[in-house]
């Protein structure tokens, strides 16, 4: 248990920290699955358009320091390579 009010206050950020970056996990985690069953769909229109969105909250998350940048890069990545094989197999 925190004793000192520095350490109370330590506890509190933390706490409001953790809550933020697991809303912006699970909100990354929806929109990347929102991109794969679009892709499991087939239709590389309604694809590319969750791509952008998902791609927007990966960059949006990274800036924040939530996920790492190149985790972001890495992630849009394997998205847009999807992307060309749904795209070129259509």
């Amino acid at each position: 248990m925190p004793n000192t009010e520095s350490a109370k206050k330590r506890v509190r950020q933390s706490a409001e920290r953790n809550a933020r970056n697991l809303w912006r996990k699970r909100r990354l985690k929806s929109d990347t699955g929102d991109f794969a069953k679009a892709i499991i769909g087939g239709d590389p229109v309604v694809a590319a358009a969750e791509m952008r969105k998902a791609a927007r909250t990966l960059d949006k998350i990274a800036a924040t320091g939530t996920i790492h940048k190149n985790t972001a890069a890495r992630k849009k990545s394997r998205m847009a390579a999807k992307l060309a094989t749904l795209t070129k197999a259509k």
